[in-house]
């Protein structure tokens, strides 16, 4: 027998952690080789964690809305025979993996008389407290280091560091804290914590309280309209001839290709050279510092089947024609609305577009999605009575038209740069090649 470390695996360049929201196998129960152990969350989508090998779990070292760095061992699995590959494995770890593993294993033993972080409003994960109660880290202490984590979270090498500070007499960096924590009871955080559950006035209303993701979604939804200075700018765009040439090639288009034909790809194509055209529009914003993209991701708002929303990347949207377009988006959406998006499918976007117009929406004002500065809204596509200019004088017609509403954050985008952008986007709908292949 053999026992083998399942470890959260490498989910994305930028995915550092994960949440376990859910174990699907408990201890003493038998999986199979690429069987799925586990469900967990990041804070853009969910997705299973399946086994590497065949055998028993043994253990579970996290329960369920634990936090787990990426590369932490969060179960074991006991295997038939040598288990060649679980001692390989044993074999590269470096000598930080064999630290956080007697780290646990301490911490284990320490867990009858566990310091108390109750008191404490600020988030630390399970691995960050159990090295504080190893090396008797007061809650007070522990608050007052400061976080080089996401949203100033203290990690695993922050905590190392002070305890290392602290041997050898130097003083760690300070977190800046609200004078009110200092004299705050420690009952205050708890019941603070505490919401109260909504009482229905007459008894006839249903109650039903937000899942994970929309809890997700309403924080960054709030704190984007609380970070940047939202502007709109609007225009109407004549897209007769898209809707034609797409009427005209879609059924072989899907012949050829093996995909759908939507407008999507097609607007998404005109956002992209945009984009290169204006630059000013590719960037993101970091406190008093302006980043500017190298690299165009085009974001694709898509709504779930549950009601949520999720936003997958088209990475190096402007390198595709409009076939690799429209395979991109087509990919995307499916695996979307599916649930089978990967972490890094949500990362690194650099500007985001909305379709609106597939609910009826004749135009919105969509939130930016931050660290971004802008996002456009597609409205629908209708059939209006129109003045048409001619060589031989102007006359009424019926053209395909629809509305481009630009949201900016007026912070670092003016309305010149907003609206030039919008108006440049409109100009390549307008001027799509009627002849053209794809």
């Amino acid at each position: 027998m053999a026992r083998f470390e399942l470890k959260l695996p490498k989910m994305g360049e930028s995915v550092a952690e994960a949440t376990i929201t859910n174990w699907l196998k408990e201890v003493g129960d038998k999986i199979e080789a690429d069987e799925a152990v586990l469900e967990i969350a990041t804070d853009k989508v969910d997705s299973e964690v399946p086994s590497e090998v065949s055998g028993i779990l043994v253990e579970q070292l996290f329960g369920k809305d634990d936090l787990v760095q990426v590369g932490q061992t969060i179960a074991i699995i006991e295997t038939e025979g040598d288990a060649p590959a679980a001692k390989a494995q044993e074999a590269a770890a470096p000598a930080e993996v064999a630290a956080l593993e007697a780290t646990i294993e301490t911490a284990k033993e320490t867990v009858a008389a566990p310091q108390d972080f109750s008191g404490s409003d600020k988030f630390f994960s399970p691995l960050v407290k159990n090295i504080a109660k190893e090396e008797g880290i007061s809650v007070a202490e522990l608050e007052s280091i400061a976080g080089s984590g996401k949203d100033g979270r203290v990690t695993k090498e922050d905590i190392l560091k002070h305890i290392e500070n602290r041997k050898s007499g130097v003083e760690t960096p300070k977190a800046v804290l609200e004078a009110p924590k200092a004299v705050q009871p420690v009952a205050a955080p708890v019941q603070k914590s505490q919401q109260a559950v909504p009482v229905s006035v007459n008894g006839g209303d249903e109650i039903i309280e937000m899942d994970r993701m929309r809890k997700l979604i309403s924080g960054y939804m709030t704190a984007s309209v609380q970070t940047s200075a939202h502007v709109q700018s609007f225009i109407e765009v004549d897209v007769t001839n898209i809707v034609k040439w797409r009427e005209k090639v879609k059924t072989a288009f899907e012949k050829r290709e093996g995909e759908k034909l939507t407008f999507t790809p097609i607007m998404m194509e005109a956002v992209a050279k945009a984009l290169k055209d204006f630059p000013g529009m590719n960037i993101s914003v970091d406190g008093d510092y302006i980043i500017k993209k190298k690299n165009i991701n085009l974001g694709m708002a898509a709504a779930l089947p549950n009601g949520n929303l999720i936003v997958p990347v088209i990475k190096n949207a402007d390198q595709l024609n409009l076939v690799g377009m429209a395979k991109a988006v087509n990919d995307l959406g499916n695996r979307a609305k599916a649930g089978k998006l990967k972490p890094d499918d949500t990362q690194g976007g650099t500007y985001t577009v909305t379709n609106v117009g597939t609910f009826g929406s004749v135009f919105g004002t969509p939130i930016i999605n931050q660290p971004q500065v802008g996002i456009l809204a597609l409205g629908a596509i209708r059939k209006v009575p129109a003045v048409i200019e001619t060589p031989e004088g102007d006359f009424i017609g019926i053209r395909q038209k629809m509305f481009l509403s630009h949201s900016y954050d007026h912070r670092v985008v003016d309305g010149a740069l907003g609206g030039s952008f919008v108006k440049r986007v409109a100009e390549y709908l307008e001027a799509f090649d009627l002849d053209r292949d794809f």
